[in-house]
């Protein structure tokens, strides 16, 4: 039995942790060392109010204590049985927040009170749990320097955020000098923030894998380049060795030439992938700033430290690139041949040939980045409207031919050669071509096909390949519910990606991209394709389902 009331700590001083010595007991049940519940009370003589540290009872006047007889004759005997102390808690070291309730030796503080503004040991934070005054206190994970949640001007927890200006106050500044603010509490504000947050951490880990897939790309050139560049080189050393002494000098030009434009082109590479690994780095630690961020209990740490980590890094100075992954110096050796052939008659004039064949050779070609932002991609806005001679009979046009609705009802129309009479789809007057163009487009109802195809797509008949992206001539994306799926010549992508009741569509026609976004309060990548195209493209519509609409937006 003596060993079940030790396990309960029933004999050890709630203060120091210690057996009790000279012990005593407050009104409110709960026992003490006489000199740690003295000290207790001497720092509070100027307030006049004494508190039992465990249950906060006040008392008033300054209770008299006096040694409890029988407590000091239990704790005796119990000494006397040798049983060992209770486990030990862990002491607090250089780098640990020390217990602010400990008196003498410090235990490690596991939890801090935002209330008390205090940080206590496993021991002291017991009356936290079970005391029904502290039932309404707030506790977070130990942290330090709990100042910094109390308003400067007034000396009270900071619990509300004001949107007027930005910063953390307390209630009494919520009531006086904002009290015209936009005011919110900081859990409310911290709910819409960690959303953001969200969204930043997702643009980054897109780009972070857009570089990624960049610097693969890079390797697969690099080496493509060398396997060629020394393949060439021995086969031009072959050509080389029957030529007589006359084109000798001609011979090591174009050796030179091939080698230092091998060596040029790799660096160039090299240069790149660094910078480019350089980002992702960079990008990492941003996200493990964010991860980190995201997952603290402390709101006014979030809040305090938001404005400063929540910011999507520049994307720097590297314009995007299509890397070249066919590389080959083929050319380069039918020129040599020629050589041969024409001896020393045409060496002067070939050698022009051979070196601007070895210039034409590039890892990547550089290109202008993609709009990174709404107002950018707005640049290159432009206005479409549909073609009521290519919509399907059960399709209603409106809005002057920028909405379409799969109505159930059969339009009065002429039997068009240009009109789908299987398929519920529209296409826009307009082909796009040599130029970079942007739409947005509103959808409801239903399921709708989002794409581009080439004037050639088939459209009579059940035949799938009739289908926006189901074929080589058509690309598109699939807006069903809360789902994507990417289509092109019948290979389908699932995405996944929060619901946009908008999606934004970029056409780069000389890159050969085209990049579908959700647009809410920021632009969400959902899927690029990456091609060679080789006619106009007109945007064209499908719709799933009667009641469903698209809508092409105005866009100033």
């Amino acid at each position: 039995m003596a060993s079940n009331l030790w396990s309960e700590d029933h004999f050890s001083c709630p203060v120091c942790l210690e057996i009790l010595k000279d012990p005593v007991t407050t009104a409110c049940g709960h026992s003490y060392c006489m000199g740690c519940i003295k000290n207790c009370w001497d720092q509070t003589d100027h307030t006049s109010v004494y508190r039992c540290p465990q249950c906060r009872e006040t008392f008033t006047p300054r209770p008299v204590l006096r040694r409890n007889t029988m407590l000091t004759e239990v704790v005796e005997e119990l000494k006397k049985t040798g049983l060992n102390p209770p486990p030990a808690q862990s002491c607090a070291g250089s780098g640990d927040l020390p217990c602010d309730a400990c008196t003498g030796r410090k235990f490690k503080a596991v939890k801090s009170c935002l209330m008390c503004l205090a940080s206590y040991c496993e021991t002291h934070v017991k009356s936290h749990y079970e005391g029904a005054a502290f039932k309404r206190h707030k506790l977070v994970n130990a942290i330090g320097n709990l100042e910094q949640y109390l308003c400067a001007e007034h000396q009270r927890l900071c619990e509300v955020f004001c949107r007027t200006d930005q910063t953390c106050i307390c209630l009494l500044c919520s009531q006086t000098e904002h009290k015209s603010h936009d005011t919110v509490s900081a859990e409310a504000e911290r709910t819409g923030k960690q959303k953001q947050l969200g969204e930043t951490q997702t643009e980054i880990q897109q780009r972070i894998q857009e570089r990624l897939k960049e610097v693969e790309e890079l390797k697969q050139a690099v080496e493509s380049i060398k396997r060629s560049a020394c393949i060439e080189i021995k086969e031009s050393e072959k050509i080389f060795t029957e030529l007589i002494q006359s084109i000798e000098k001609i011979h090591t030009e174009v050796i030179e030439l091939i080698g230092a434009k091998e060596k040029a082109v790799v660096n160039q590479a090299e240069g790149r992938m660094k910078k480019l690994e350089q980002e992702i780095a960079e990008l990492s630690r941003r996200n493990v700033d964010l991860k980190q961020l995201s997952e603290t209990e402390d709101h006014i740490h979030f809040l305090q430290n938001f404005q400063s980590i929540c910011v999507t890094p520049e994307a720097g100075d590297l314009p995007s690139i299509t890397v070249n992954t066919d590389i080959s110096f083929g050319a380069v050796r039918k020129a040599v041949s020629k050589l041969k052939d024409n001896i020393e008659d045409f060496c002067k004039g070939e050698i022009v040939q051979v070196t601007t064949t070895v210039n034409e050779v590039a890892v990547y070609s550089l290109q202008a980045p993609e709009p990174r932002n709404r107002a950018e991609f707005l640049k290159y806005s432009c206005q479409l409207t549909l073609d009521p001679n290519t919509a399907y009979r059960e399709l209603c046009l409106s809005e002057r031919n920028r909405t379409v609705t799969l109505s159930g009802e059969t339009e009065p129309c002429s039997d068009h050669p240009e009109r789908f009479d299987y398929y519920p789809q529209v296409l826009c007057r307009d082909g796009l071509s040599g130029t970079c163009c942007y739409w947005e487009i509103d959808c409801g109802g239903g399921g709708a096909y989002i794409g581009v195809t080439y004037k050639g797509i088939c459209r009579k008949g059940g035949d799938r390949f009739c289908g926006l992206g189901y074929n080589d001539k058509s690309w598109s994306l699939l807006c069903s519910g809360s789902s994507y799926t990417a289509l092109h010549n019948n290979n389908q992508t699932a995405i996944t990606a929060p619901h946009s009741p908008r999606i934004g569509v970029y056409l780069d026609f000389n890159v050969g991209t085209l990049s579908f976004y959700g647009i809410s309060d920021t632009m969400i990548l959902l899927h690029r394709f990456q091609t060679t195209f080789t006619e106009p493209l007109y945007p064209g519509f499908g719709l799933d389902c009667y009641g469903s609409f698209v809508t092409i937006c105005q866009l100033n």
